[in-house]
């Protein structure tokens, strides 16, 4: 399934979208798209619905395809050619850090530089949400603990990541910096995770073309090792780290957004995204 939520803040409402590609009002059902709903249970609960029966609806203003997240965990330098082209070592293990998870906007929010921003970057990844509460699991049994699959905009102020201290996530939890969606794809219907291409673009040039399949680590490698060191619970994401193609890796001379840039970004079978870059303004941020 494809599990979305939209219209006005504060008002969205749970949406599917159908074998069509038309959206499905998913409100006289559940109430939300809720962390309850992405375990094996509330799964198969939304997959017994006969999604034809229910009214169609244009879609609104896109959301988060679910709510409370409760950790929105990172992964670094997850693809050898993107390690090369920021000048650091392929990791011998992941490298974990965390985006706020006041971060998280839907898919086509605004992007809102902070203040005294210079070196804001792109990076399109692969988002895992976690269905089922996964404490020190093998990597053998790792997959089934995930829900789905999002495509994730990895937005990171490289100054603020690199030059201002060594803990990366000051530049990237800043304010509308994890656009998330359009949708939520079940595990089911994504099969291998392993194998899906994925893009970005800027003011229509293609900075990046990648397939998951050059990961260093693996999803099911991902999701056993984080579990050793936190207890992931449903509605968890993992993003699983960004292909070459970032403006920082630009030779000679480094490219980054500014007010008024837009991305487009996708992933086989997960859908696109289209931000617009703006300047500092937090009326957008809340918007």
């Amino acid at each position: 399934m494809k599990l979305l939520r939209h219209g006005p803040k504060g008002q969205e409402k749970p949406a599917a979208v159908d074998a069509q590609g038309r959206l499905r009002d998913l409100s006289h059902v559940i109430g939300d798209i809720t962390p309850r709903h992405l375990s094996p249970e509330g799964l198969a609960a939304l997959r017994a619905i006969h999604l034809e029966a229910l009214p169609v609806v244009a879609q609104g203003r896109l959301a988060v395809p679910w709510t409370d997240m409760g950790k929105f965990i990172a992964i670094g330098l997850n693809y050898a050619d993107h390690a090369a082209e920021s000048n650091l070592p392929i990791p011998k293990e992941p490298i974990v850090f965390t985006k706020a998870t006041s971060c998280a906007v839907g898919a086509n929010h605004p992007v809102v530089l902070p203040k005294g921003s210079v070196k804001a970057d792109w990076e399109v990844e692969l988002g895992v949400v976690i269905g089922t509460r996964a404490r020190y699991v093998s990597e053998a049994d790792a997959l089934k603990y995930v829900a789905g699959y999002c495509v994730v905009n990895d937005v990171s102020e490289r100054e603020y990541q690199i030059e201002r201290g060594s803990q990366w996530d000051k530049g990237k939890g800043c304010d509308t910096f994890g656009p998330i969606g359009p949708w939520l794809v079940t595990a089911d219907e994504v099969g291998d995770p392993q194998n899906l291409s994925m893009w970005l673009e800027v003011n229509g040039k293609r900075f990046q073309n990648g397939n998951t399949k050059t990961m260093v680590f693996g999803v099911a490698r991902l999701v056993s090792y984080v579990s050793e060191f936190m207890t992931l619970e449903p509605g968890d994401c993992i993003t699983t780290g960004t292909p070459p193609g970032v403006g920082m890796g630009v030779k000679p001379n480094p490219v980054y957004l500014k007010a008024g840039d837009v991305m487009r970004l996708g992933i086989e079978k997960l859908g696109e995204q289209q931000q617009t870059v703006h300047a500092w303004n937090p009326e957008l941020i809340d918007s």
